[in-house]
């Protein structure tokens, strides 16, 4: 009885704190953002496995990416955990320029 006691009571305080934690990590926009970097990095590891990349253009295109996301993550902590629209916008800019280069290295550009 006594270990049930202090599970639910374990419980009790931990679950604020669990429920806190995803509204963080599942922000909207962070989402999009962090969604669109995962896509990236399958795009340059498909262009290393089908040829279209040599490993040292898809490392440079991990390092920007990689970047991207430290970005993020420090607006985030500055903002409470979650991104604002103009942080979003400046992080979908900078991906829209690495989604570009990924495409025109993997045409050969």
């Amino acid at each position: 009885m006594l270990k049930l006691a202090a599970l639910i009571t374990a419980l009790t305080v931990a679950a604020p704190v669990a429920m806190a934690s995803p509204w963080s990590a599942f922000h909207p926009r962070r989402a999009e953002v962090n969604d669109r970097l995962a896509n990236q990095n399958a795009r340059v590891d498909a262009g290393v496995r089908d040829g279209q990349l040599t490993r040292g253009q898809a490392a440079q295109l991990h390092r920007e990416d990689h970047a991207i996301r430290n970005q993020e993550r420090g607006m985030a902590a500055r903002d409470g955990g979650h991104i604002t629209a103009h942080d979003q916008r400046v992080l979908n800019h900078e991906e829209n320029q690495v989604s570009g280069q990924i495409h025109g290295e993997r045409r050969g550009n």
